[in-house]
């Protein structure tokens, strides 16, 4: 996937990602060239999952029917969530459309882990 899963001025961009993995169907991303984080849109997909360098699951990325980004669920150290500086927290960020600066950060719901722990793998639940 380049850059963003774009073309630039109509040339190809390079790509940034590289598909490791699925799972449940969902591709598994690994950054190139220094990228560490998920794409902001998707190319083609309706979510991406990034893993941590032991396979535990660190984040996932929702996009929207546009393959906009709309959700983040995250499994890190998040002080808007926890006083606890050392312990990973899973949690949610949610993006205004097109906005990938101001989201909002809230704790997971009941319902969200319900939905997706079959993605959360190495997360005590």
């Amino acid at each position: 996937m380049g850059g963003r899963g774009t073309f630039a001025a109509g040339n190809p961009v390079p790509y940034s990602y590289q598909t490791v993995g699925t799972i449940d169907g969902v591709k598994v991303l690994v950054g190139t060239g220094g990228k560490h984080s998920l794409p902001e849109e998707a190319h083609s997909s309706s979510a991406y999952i990034k893993l941590k360098s032991d396979g535990t699951f660190h984040e996932m990325r929702i996009y929207d029917k546009d393959h906009y980004l709309v959700k983040e669920i995250a499994y890190h150290r998040e002080p808007k969530i926890s006083d606890n500086r050392t312990d990973n927290v899973l949690h949610v960020h949610e993006y205004p459309r097109n906005d990938f600066k101001n989201r909002t950060t809230r704790p997971i719901t009941a319902d969200e882990i319900k939905k997706y722990r079959r993605f959360f793998k190495g997360v005590q639940l």
